[in-house]
């Protein structure tokens, strides 16, 4: 299976037209460019979101030219240290146009079968598919990039089944 980088999927925000949406299904993501700002909220010293200023600048300009982003995230209950911190910074991922929704693991539709093995992943366009994979130490090893149709044709499913249920951010209460 090839690979391509961080770097390389944030590519494709470039290029999709209208609808990019994330489904992340981790209670933690071990992201090195995370790990100081994730560690002083941790400690009481947060405030800094300086390490988040590329992403939210990409956000910005392809929601400002009336795209969308959207992500579902799903969470375990009670949540873990990083999805309380998650939690805390998504007003600025907001602010910058995403849409985010969340819902409880165990509110998820029984039966429920995730597609790509249980990975999270970005649908762009509802034709391209970048599949997150990681490590045993849940480091990210990159994205696979997916066009079969019956596959995207489920992720859309899934997509659109838990963007009904899940709740807005507003909503959400940790």
């Amino acid at each position: 299976m090839e690979l391509i980088s961080s770097g390389e999927r944030n590519q494709l925000f470039e290029s999709f037209r209208n609808d990019a949406f994330h489904l992340e299904l981790r209670d933690d993501y071990s992201v090195p460019g995370e790990e100081g700002p994730f560690a002083d909220w941790l400690n009481g010293t947060s405030g800094d979101d300086s390490f988040m200023e590329p992403w939210l600048q990409l956000m910005k300009r392809v929601t400002d030219a009336g795209k969308t982003v959207r992500r579902v995230r799903v969470v375990t209950e009670p949540h873990s240290p990083y999805i309380q911190w998650e939690y805390a910074t998504t007003d600025v991922n907001e602010k910058a146009g995403e849409s985010i929704r969340w819902i409880p693991r165990h509110k998820l539709p029984e039966g429920l079968r995730f597609p790509v093995d249980g990975n999270d992943w970005w649908l762009y366009d509802d034709k391209l598919l970048a599949v997150g994979h990681f490590d045993d130490a849940g480091r990210v090893l990159g994205s696979e990039i997916i066009e079969a149709p019956a596959v995207v044709a489920e992720c859309i499913r899934v997509r659109d089944l838990l963007w009904s249920i899940a709740t807005p951010t507003n909503e959400y209460k940790l």
